[in-house]
């Protein structure tokens, strides 16, 4: 699997999981539980997206659009 993004929090990974998800990529949230060792680990960079090799370059457009605001929480 391919690192396609760095987190800043289990809440942002599993939105971005599910929204990959929905585009028929298969997402692995690596790291989501070490946030519990903040003080102990760095509080940044622990958590990452993978998806497989083939899916890589269309997980990265689709992060892509939703960090320039394409994906909405707005049901209209």
């Amino acid at each position: 699997m391919i690192k396609v993004y760095d987190a800043n929090n289990s809440i942002e990974a599993n939105l971005l999981k599910n929204i990959l998800e929905q585009e028929g990529i298969t997402v692995f949230i690596n790291g989501e539980y070490l946030q519990g060792g903040i003080g102990e680990l760095p509080a940044i960079g622990l958590i990452s997206i993978l998806v497989e090799e083939q899916d890589t370059r269309n997980a990265k457009k689709i992060i892509q659009e939703w960090e320039q605001g394409k994906y909405s929480l707005d049901t209209e």
